[in-house]
């Protein structure tokens, strides 16, 4: 319309007309004398003269038709004339010819399409409208020229199909198009529409866009549909014309069912339309949802739309770039930007549906929801969500709530949303306020992945987005690290640290709020100051001029942190003062950063580094743990940048340090040692015997004397000598073997005498004789083991990475030496209660001391008081509520740290002891457990194959490997565990949870994983020798506790055999190998495993072969697990393998398992059978991995219940099932848990009734509810038998759940099947009432013993019961049978059904009774049976 009134502006034409407008009015002869001059037509035939007389002049040229009269009033007068006329109808025939033999000329047509101009006389008001209908369209508009004129313009279509129309050209077939448009009255609109879809089969592409487009205002209501269905095809056969039908079609008036086959037709289309008209399709088919459908089309056009094809254009202008060439680069650039305008007008559109349809939105989040596989999940899933978010407020929360789920759940990888970003950043840079708003709020999450996803939204936001939001990115982190929450603190600084690592010159600009942090370092521990000082060195050195400023601060406080007097202000100035040096001390390649060979500029820094160094250096010689710390921190620094650090500049600030050491703690080796100490100093664990000549020993026991007991008064007595203590050993010599091993590229040589050197130490022989010594000696003896095994430890360390034979047999040695001192220092532990032993980590906060540790002691041993000697009925309710506690439906992972303690020390293991002491000794380096590639060497082979020199076989021993896998665990624990399940180490303190791991933080949990994979071949040749060992024992002996059998050895091997098996877990179940970045890891490590049963056959097995092939491999160990915590990892070990994913026979082959390790007697070396709370954890996660897994859970359940249970109440007091050993009285209460709460679950996967299930459909449910009804009828009455008060907790709770699941999804089901099936319905509601009333009496049994854990599930249940009645009456009357219902009030009666009878006046009885008609309403069938009516 808007180029129609263009187009009727009047023109030069209608000016040159003006001054002739009154000559109209004069007599019609003087008209034809006058139309030469006016720039009419020369020759007039009857065309012309009948359109004259009806008030048409016709121009030639480029003048515009004009009308002098109003066009009805032309219309009605060319109609009469020619139906009057003498040759009528004859004259249309020449009326016709004439109009054909005008419009021959191209101008003289294009005026005839175009509007006529008005004719207005000068002064005076014209009666003609300003806007005027063409000549054609005014003709199409006359009944008896109509057929003819349509079928003159449909003829000349052709004549322009090959007319290119330029920019100012005149597009001859849209006017002709245009003339059918909104005309009044059609003679025969079925004839024109035919002969216009025939014209579009053969016309050009733009001639049929035209035409289609045309459509909506061409066709009648009765047309719509037949034209859609065509126009429906047309759009499936090619892809040319999707924009055109689309529009058309959006514009007709659809019915639904032909909308649903239209919207259809276009959903096919999208995966393979052309990127521009994407948005249009998408638009149509968003517009034209419907709410009952509106799920399953987005779902459809979200499986449909691939962005992966708008990708491909930047791969193009990679590799192009390559090539070097000017011209393609820039045609694949425009290439790119005009993909990326179509991406974001697709978002565009999608925008706006959200914004203004509500079933768009919501069906949209429904779609992402109910996608299950990671595979399904797209990066258009991630976009979608953050434009909710960002677009609608009212379903904002439900858009992060799925995002939480699908991140928690691994459909929603960081690799996807690094795709999002890197290759959509133009639509996502839109919704930076919401990505904003959503990282900071996954910051606070508890899961680890959802945190990692928010730090991994800073990251990609910094990367790919505009400085504004950089700056937005960088202050938020800031917010985080000031916040005070270590969790957020932590992610926070290691966000920064990717950005300062990655996009150093980026973060440059914004350093200035990066350094703000430095005024909130009172929140920060000693860990978080060493990534801060890691990000502003980096900083500050990266390029000189621009970081001075920050240079200065940061010199600043670390000398005020050195001159402070509080221990923690030392320690972070030594921290700040370390990480200094080694940004500096870094080799720099790039050009920003210059290379470090003593430019100039650099003399100012090296004297300020100078100057730092020596104030360090001053304030630790007067504190031995200052001073370790010092030592640790350089180490560290050495180990981490490892080949990356000055050696000019490292001997400069290292040389001096190091030289102490032999100084300090070496000695030459001689017989006797003078002086007064506390014990007489013997050297022992020396393992260079052969050379006396030169011989050195480390010189502890004197220095520990020295340390002990004279600390006062050489502190006091010279102030100015620099103090030497024990402490400083182990850091001491860590930093001189890195340094050593860093000056000679990893050579050990210059020091490897101090890898079998002895230690100055007393006579360990303390069996007896530790009760004699007085508590000092006792404190004394226990310092100088702690100092004696970190060294060990240490030496392990540095030396366990050696190819020498020689050298492996001593660390071997050494390793031996530990499990030696060990034992000894747990007997000197239990016999000095309150001791508080030297620290071994130095970057923990001053106050995690000992004290901690032992309060944990002394709080044990008052609970254990408490336990012992309250026997009153509070206390059995106390420890039944332990016992619940324990019996939790959420099943625990890992055993607990000190259960597992208490567990080991009654089993007699005396490392158990030593696990609370694990803070107080020196880390072990990943790279020690090379030493497991090593055999395994057992006592009873020692004694059958009569080997006297047992040092010389470089064989691990059981305790050995015991110690070093152990060690292992607590690793993999702490780096590949996510933080919600992984048990909090030691004690559950913030500052507790790195302790010991300093060395392993440095590494990323893919790197310790690259580490366990390559160990895995010698842990299979392990675990292999343990399965051998045991099945020996169990062919030969069959009992354990048999001469024979080395009970000591086996319970040894036992725990060798769950920490391998606990290995294995904890690497599988890494979530890490859920990310496409770590596939090619999980391959190498399944190919290891399944290299054991076809060896050299695994390289070209895919993925899931590989995992059947471990499968199967690890489900042969079943047989020779010798203890029920060892079945138990088996078992977690082959679903974490299974999950990847979970076949079917897996499925069932894990449940298999799961109940052979139920049915199977677990006896310990005693004799005794096993129990315990550790036991019963365990216990509650086999099952209910058994009842998961299971095909048919209900019938599982009925085994137990019917054939497990009956077998327990029949035997002994002691005596547990026949067929499920496992089951005993002090199981019962896990088993019936586990048992009630998967009924409760498996009963809500039954789908609810509806009136359209068949009758097959109705009786296939009504059996699966009756087994159900009658499974918690077993388990309820199981209550009269075993009535402990967890028992009835249990049943109460689940009762009622039990009873509101029915409610809500069985009633429907029987109001719908009532009539069909009466007496199936009529069985299971009686089987339930049974049910109900055990329960109402369980009410009543909980209000006389007036517990309050149990009462409180009174209230709930009753109001459930209740609800019960009264929907049984409300089906009945809704199938006519109410009559046969009867409602009555129940006594109340205890468990075994007895009336309780009441004690109170007549009055609260009357009170009491009015109550129970209430809340327990009793009922029944009337008669035989009912009958339905109706």
């Amino acid at each position: 319309m808007v180029s129609k009134r263009k187009l009727s502006k009047p023109d030069a034409s209608g000016e040159n007309s003006k001054p002739d407008l009154p000559k109209m009015k004069k007599p019609r002869a003087s008209d034809k004398e006058k139309a030469s001059a006016q720039g009419g037509l020369e020759s007039e035939g009857i065309f012309e003269e009948l359109l004259r007389t009806s008030g048409i002049i016709l121009k030639a040229g480029e003048g515009q038709n004009e009308i002098a009269v109003d066009q009805m009033a032309f219309q009605k007068k060319l109609r009469l004339t020619l139906e009057k006329h003498p040759t009528y109808p004859g004259v249309v025939k020449q009326f016709i010819s004439g109009l054909e033999s005008h419009i021959r000329d191209r101008n003289q047509f294009k005026n005839c399409l175009l509007p006529c101009a008005p004719v207005r006389t000068e002064g005076s008001r014209t009666l003609v409208h300003s806007y005027c209908e063409s000549l054609i369209k005014m003709l199409l508009g006359i009944n008896i020229l109509q057929p003819a004129v349509i079928t003159l313009l449909l003829e000349k279509i052709p004549e322009f199909f090959f007319d290119v129309v330029g920019t100012f050209g005149t597009n001859f077939p849209r006017l002709i198009v245009n003339q059918f448009k909104w005309l009044d009255g059609l003679l025969d609109s079925q004839d024109l529409v035919k002969k216009l879809m025939q014209m579009l089969s053969v016309s050009p592409v733009p001639i049929q866009h035209d035409i289609i487009t045309s459509l909506p205002e061409i066709l009648e209501d009765s047309q719509q549909s037949e034209v859609a269905r065509e126009l429906g095809c047309l759009l499936k056969e090619g892809r040319r014309l999707t924009v055109p039908i689309l529009d058309a079609l959006s514009r007709l008036d659809l019915d639904s069912e032909l909308l649903a086959e239209v919207q259809q037709s276009a959903m096919t289309i999208v995966p393979s339309v052309k990127l521009e008209d994407l948005p249009v399709v998408v638009k149509f088919i968003l517009h034209n949802v419907k709410a009952a459908n509106a799920v399953e089309v987005i779902s459809d056009l979200r499986k449909n739309l691939d962005l992966s094809s708008c990708v491909l254009p930047l791969q193009i202008v990679g590799s192009q770039k390559k090539l070097k060439s000017q011209v393609q680069t820039s045609s694949s650039t425009s290439q790119v930007t005009t993909s990326q305008n179509c991406v974001k007008l697709l978002f565009d559109v999608i925008k706006l549906a959200v914004r203004f349809q509500k079933d768009v939105s919501e069906a949209w989040i429904k779609a992402i929801e109910n996608a299950t596989s990671v595979s399904d999940h797209k990066v258009l899933d991630l976009i979608v969500l953050l434009l909710i978010h960002s677009t609608n407020t009212k379903n904002r929360k439900q858009a992060e709530k799925v995002l939480r789920s699908k991140i928690r759940l691994g459909c929603m990888p960081e690799q996807l949303m690094q795709n999002a970003f890197q290759n959509h950043s133009m639509v996502i840079r839109d919704f930076f306020p919401s990505i904003l708003v959503l990282a900071q709020t996954f910051l606070h999450a508890a899961h680890p992945a959802i945190v990692s996803f928010g730090s991994c939204m800073y990251k990609q936001a910094f990367a790919v987005f505009d400085s504004y939001c950089q700056q937005e990115v960088v202050s938020a982190l800031v917010t985080h690290v000031c916040s005070g929450n270590e969790a957020e603190l932590d992610i926070a600084l290691d966000v920064l640290t990717d950005l300062v690592v990655v996009h150093t010159s980026l973060l440059m600009r914004y350093a200035t709020f990066v350094k703000t942090i430095l005024d909130s370092t009172q929140k920060l521990n000693p860990c978080q100051i060493r990534k801060l000082f890691y990000i502003l060195s980096t900083l500050a050195f990266s390029q000189r001029q621009e970081g001075s400023y920050i240079q200065d601060d940061m010199h600043m406080v670390i000398r005020k942190w050195l001159s402070s007097t509080v221990p923690n202000h030392k320690q972070m100035g030594i921290i700040g003062a370390v990480t200094m040096i080694g940004s500096v001390a870094l080799k720099r390649n790039e050009g920003d950063g210059g290379s470090l060979e003593r430019p100039e500029p650099n003399f100012e820094r090296d004297g300020q580094l100078s100057t730092l160094l020596d104030l360090v250096g001053f304030c630790c010689e007067q504190t031995p743990e200052v001073l370790a710390l010092y030592y640790d921190e350089l180490a560290n620094l050495i180990e981490k940048q490892k080949g990356n650090l000055d050696l000019q500049l490292l001997e400069e600030f290292g040389k001096s340090l190091v030289e102490d050491f032999p100084t300090d703690f070496v000695v030459d080796l001689s017989p006797t040692v003078t002086g007064s100490f506390l014990f007489p100093v013997k050297s022992l664990y020396n393992l260079d015997e052969d050379e006396s000549q030169g011989a050195i020993a480390i010189n502890l026991l004197p220095l520990v004397s020295q340390s002990e007991l004279g600390r006062v008064t050489d502190g006091m007595n010279n102030p100015s000598k620099r103090v030497v203590s024990p402490i400083c050993l182990s850091p001491s010599f860590r930093l001189l073997r890195l340094y050593t091993g860093e000056q000679n590229n990893g050579s050990l040589e210059e020091i490897d005498a101090l890898l079998g050197c002895p230690l100055y130490l007393t006579d360990l022989e303390v069996e007896g004789k530790i009760d004699s010594l007085s508590k000092q000696e006792r404190e004394f003896l226990c310092s100088l083991l702690f100092y004696a095994l970190n060294w060990f430890r240490e030496v392990v360390n540095a030396f366990c990475q050696q190819q020498d034979a020689e050298m492996k047999g001593k660390v071997l040695t050494r390793i031996q030496n530990i499990t030696e001192l060990q034992n000894v220092l747990g007997k000197c532990l239990a016999a000095t209660p309150g001791y508080v032993p030297p620290p071994a980590t130095f970057d923990s906060e001053a106050t995690e001391g000992g004290p901690s540790v032992n309060a944990v002691g002394a709080m044990r041993k008052k609970n254990g008081r408490k336990k012992k000697s309250d026997g009153s009925k509070a206390s059995i309710a106390d420890r039944s509520q332990a016992d619940e506690s324990s019996e939790g439906n959420q099943p625990d992972n890992e055993l607990s740290e000190l259960e597992k303690t208490a567990a080991e020390r009654e089993a007699g293991n005396p490392l158990a002891q030593l696990q609370s002491y694990r803070p107080y000794f020196r880390e072990l380096d990943l790279e020690v457990f090379t030493v497991l590639h090593c055999g395994l060497l057992t006592k009873s082979i020692l004694d059958t194959e009569m080997h006297t020199e047992a040092s010389e076989i470089v064989q691990l021993g059981p305790a050995e490997l015991y110690f070093l896998l152990e060690d292992l665990c607590w690793k993999l624990e702490h780096v590949l565990t996510p933080g919600s399940t992984r048990r909090v180490p030691f004690l559950k303190e913030r500052s507790y949870k790195d302790i010991g791991f300093t060395h392993l933080r440095q590494r990323s949990p893919k790197e310790v994983a690259v580490c366990v994979v390559k160990l895995l071949k010698p842990l299979c040749n392990h675990m292999e020798n343990m399965h051998n060992y045991f099945q020996v024992i169990t062919q030969n002996q069959g009992v354990v506790d048999e001469p024979g059998v080395n009970i000591q050895e086996h319970q040894m091997m036992s725990s060798c055999y769950q920490q391998l098996l606990l290995t294995f877990r904890l690497l599988f179940a890494w979530n890490g190998f859920s990310q496409q970045e770590n596939a090619d890891l999980l391959r190498s490590a399944l190919q290891v495993v399944a290299d054991r049963l076809k060896p050299g056959e695994t390289e070209f097995l895919l993925l899931d072969e590989l995992i059947s092939e471990s499968f199967q491999y690890l489900l042969n160990f079943q047989q020779s697990v010798p203890s029920f915590q060892c079945a138990f990892v088996l078992t977690q070990l082959l679903i974490a393998i299974s999950e990847k994913p979970m076949a079917g026979w897996k499925k069932e082959k894990t449940a298999l398992l799961a109940k052979q390790f139920l049915c199977r007697s677990w006896v310990k070396p005693s004799g005794d059978q096993e129990k315990g709370s550790q036991f019963n954890s365990a216990l509650h996660t086999l099952l209910c991995v058994y009842l998961e897994h299971t095909d048919n859970i209900l019938k599982a359940i009925e085994e137990i219940s019917s054939v497990g249970v009956p077998e327990l109440i029949n035997s002994a007091k002691d005596g547990c099932s026949s067929t499920y050993p496992t089951l005993s009285r002090q199981t019962f209460p896990v088993f019936f848990r586990v048992m009630i709460a998967q009924l409760e679950s498996s009963v809500k996967t039954i789908p609810a009734g509806k009136p359209s299930d068949s009758s097959e459909t109705q009786l296939e449910k009504l059996l699966q509810w009756n087994i159900a009804v009658r499974n918690f009828h077993i388990l309820v009455n199981l209550v009269k038998v075993f009535d402990s008060r967890p028992v009835l907790n249990i049943c109460l709770k689940y009762g009622r759940l039990f009873v509101e699941a029915f409610l809500k999804l069985a009633m429907p089901l029987l109001d719908h099947s009532f009539k069909k099936h009466r007496d199936d319905v009529q069985g299971l509601l009686k089987t339930l009432q049974l049910s109900t009333r055990q329960l109402h009496h369980m009410c009543g049994h909980s209000k006389i013993r007036q517990d309050i854990g149990l009462t409180n599930h009174v209230p709930l249940l009753k109001k459930s019961l209740e609800q019960f009645v009264y929907r049984v009456k409300a089906m009945l009357a809704f199938n006519h049978c109410q009559e046969a219902f009867w409602m009555g009030i129940l006594k109340n009666r205890d468990l075994q059904g007895e009336e309780i009878l009441s004690q109170a006046s007549e009055a609260s009885e009357a009170r009491d009774s009015e109550e129970a008609s209430t809340e327990a309403a009793g009922w029944g069938w009337r008669g035989a049976s009912p009958q339905p009516r109706g």
